[in-house]
């Protein structure tokens, strides 16, 4: 089923099982989706900027080119969480506390979100913006930081073996310790 150019918010979504189901052009954004279920589907160039996702569930989703500014996805429901993201701003997003293995963040902007207490393992950052990202007791082995910018993360406080970062940025890695690294020579 494929969903086009609707305002939510006008036009509520049933509370139901969505499976295999496209929605192109859409707007989420300060939609109650609390106990929906998304199995499969892809959001492409839609709002969820502020929606509220008590315990929705949300299994192999894909978000392309979406607003997402302000989610709070620690509220989703836990079983089978999984999606990835390309092209999408979800400044100001939390996923405290949410086990996100795999997760895909692609050519996203990443401001001030939270990962605290999150379980990124094998996670790929690809050219995305962390600034003022919050990692707190997060598990970052074996993620793939190497095209990102912006990111701040104690070695002492997060998990971070066998996780990749670009020598042009690894200096986010020292910040705490205020060393300067001059790459330049």
């Amino acid at each position: 089923m494929t969903y086009t150019d609707i305002q939510f918010q006008d036009n509520p979504l049933p509370k139901d099982d969505y499976e295999n189901c496209l929605f192109r052009q859409c707007d989420f954004s300060n939609a109650d989706l609390s106990a929906f279920r998304f199995m499969d589907c892809e959001f492409v160039d839609c709002n969820f900027s502020m929606a509220r996702m008590d315990k929705t569930v949300w299994r192999d989703a894909i978000f392309r080119n979406c607003k997402m500014l302000g989610l709070n996805f620690e509220a989703c429901h836990d079983f089978g969480l999984s999606f990835s993201f390309e092209h999408c701003q979800l400044s100001h997003a939390s996923f405290y506390g949410k086990k996100i293995r795999y997760t895909r963040f692609s050519h996203c902007q990443l401001l001030e979100v939270d990962f605290t207490e999150c379980d990124l393992t094998e996670a790929v950052f690809d050219t995305c913006d962390l600034t003022d990202a919050i990692f707190d007791n997060t598990n970052l082995e074996q993620a793939d930081l190497r095209r990102s910018i912006n990111y701040r993360i104690d070695p002492d406080n997060n998990r971070i073996r066998k996780a990749h970062f670009s020598l042009t940025s690894v200096t986010g890695l020292l910040d705490k310790y205020g060393v300067k690294v001059d790459l330049g020579s």
